[in-house]
Protein backbone atom coordinates (compact mmCIF):
# COMPACT_ATOMS: atom_id res chain seq x y z
CA UNK A 1 0.00 0.00 0.00
CA UNK A 2 1.27 3.18 -1.19
CA UNK A 3 0.98 6.48 1.54
CA UNK A 4 0.69 9.80 0.08
CA UNK A 5 2.97 12.06 0.84
CA UNK A 6 2.41 14.97 3.54
CA UNK A 7 2.13 17.99 1.10
CA UNK A 8 -0.44 16.34 -1.13
CA UNK A 9 -2.61 15.04 1.96
CA UNK A 10 -2.60 18.45 3.36
CA UNK A 11 -3.76 19.49 0.31
CA UNK A 12 -6.40 17.54 -0.65
CA UNK A 13 -7.72 18.29 3.27
CA UNK A 14 -7.69 21.44 2.62
CA UNK A 15 -9.66 21.56 -0.75
CA UNK A 16 -12.28 19.21 0.17
CA UNK A 17 -12.71 21.25 3.73
CA UNK A 18 -13.42 24.16 1.03
CA UNK A 19 -15.90 22.36 -1.15
CA UNK A 20 -17.53 21.36 1.99
CA UNK A 21 -17.94 25.26 3.32
CA UNK A 22 -19.16 26.34 -0.16
CA UNK A 23 -21.66 23.23 -0.05
CA UNK A 24 -22.85 24.81 2.93
CA UNK A 25 -26.60 26.19 2.92
CA UNK A 26 -26.87 29.93 3.78
CA UNK A 27 -28.17 31.12 6.94
CA UNK A 28 -32.18 30.33 7.21
CA UNK A 29 -32.32 34.52 7.70
CA UNK A 30 -29.74 34.69 4.60
CA UNK A 31 -30.85 36.96 1.96
CA UNK A 32 -30.41 36.25 -1.81
CA UNK A 33 -29.43 38.69 -4.90
CA UNK A 34 -32.97 37.64 -5.76
CA UNK A 35 -33.23 39.00 -9.07
CA UNK A 36 -29.90 37.74 -9.95
CA UNK A 37 -30.27 34.25 -8.46
CA UNK A 38 -33.53 33.94 -10.40
CA UNK A 39 -31.87 34.85 -13.46
CA UNK A 40 -28.84 32.48 -13.01
CA UNK A 41 -30.96 29.52 -11.54
CA UNK A 42 -34.44 29.73 -13.43
CA UNK A 43 -34.12 32.52 -16.26
CA UNK A 44 -32.80 29.47 -18.68
CA UNK A 45 -36.14 28.07 -18.90
CA UNK A 46 -38.31 30.76 -17.16
CA UNK A 47 -37.59 33.64 -19.92
CA UNK A 48 -37.36 37.34 -19.55
CA UNK A 49 -36.75 37.25 -15.53
CA UNK A 50 -40.06 35.20 -15.09
CA UNK A 51 -42.32 37.34 -17.68
CA UNK A 52 -42.24 35.54 -20.37
CA UNK A 53 -43.25 32.31 -20.85
CA UNK A 54 -39.75 30.03 -22.45
CA UNK A 55 -39.56 26.36 -21.57
CA UNK A 56 -40.95 26.40 -18.61
CA UNK A 57 -44.37 28.66 -17.66
CA UNK A 58 -44.47 32.80 -17.27
CA UNK A 59 -44.33 33.38 -13.67
CA UNK A 60 -45.62 36.65 -13.79
CA UNK A 61 -49.19 37.29 -12.97
CA UNK A 62 -49.54 33.50 -12.31
CA UNK A 63 -52.51 31.78 -11.37
CA UNK A 64 -50.96 29.54 -9.09
CA UNK A 65 -51.14 30.25 -5.37
CA UNK A 66 -48.01 30.65 -3.65
CA UNK A 67 -48.38 27.50 -1.61
CA UNK A 68 -47.95 25.55 -5.01
CA UNK A 69 -45.08 28.13 -6.48
CA UNK A 70 -43.09 27.25 -3.34
CA UNK A 71 -43.88 23.48 -3.73
CA UNK A 72 -42.83 23.36 -7.23
CA UNK A 73 -39.60 25.54 -6.61
CA UNK A 74 -38.46 22.95 -4.08
CA UNK A 75 -39.25 19.62 -5.13
CA UNK A 76 -39.74 20.11 -8.38
CA UNK A 77 -42.01 18.03 -11.07
CA UNK A 78 -40.56 15.36 -12.73
CA UNK A 79 -39.11 15.58 -16.11
CA UNK A 80 -39.97 19.79 -16.40
CA UNK A 81 -38.36 21.14 -13.47
CA UNK A 82 -35.59 20.22 -11.11
CA UNK A 83 -36.38 20.36 -7.61
CA UNK A 84 -34.26 23.37 -5.37
CA UNK A 85 -34.92 21.95 -2.00
CA UNK A 86 -31.39 21.60 0.01
CA UNK A 87 -30.13 24.70 -2.65
CA UNK A 88 -32.16 27.17 -1.00
CA UNK A 89 -33.53 27.68 2.65
CA UNK A 90 -37.30 27.67 3.19
CA UNK A 91 -36.96 31.88 3.49
CA UNK A 92 -35.27 31.81 0.35
CA UNK A 93 -37.55 30.20 -1.41
CA UNK A 94 -40.47 32.60 0.26
CA UNK A 95 -38.29 35.19 -1.42
CA UNK A 96 -37.94 33.85 -4.79
CA UNK A 97 -42.01 33.56 -4.29
CA UNK A 98 -42.41 37.38 -3.44
CA UNK A 99 -39.77 38.15 -6.56
CA UNK A 100 -42.56 36.19 -9.06
CA UNK A 101 -45.49 37.86 -7.17
CA UNK A 102 -43.75 41.25 -7.51
CA UNK A 103 -43.26 40.96 -11.63
CA UNK A 104 -44.60 43.68 -13.85
CA UNK A 105 -43.88 44.27 -17.58
CA UNK A 106 -40.83 45.68 -18.71
CA UNK A 107 -41.03 49.42 -19.68
CA UNK A 108 -39.79 50.67 -23.01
Amino acid sequence: MKTIPAALAASLLCAVMAQAQSATPAPENGTLDVEQVFAGTCGFCHSDGGRAAGKGPQLMNSPRDDDFIRDRIKHGKQGAMPAFDGAFTDAQIDQIVKYIRALKPREG
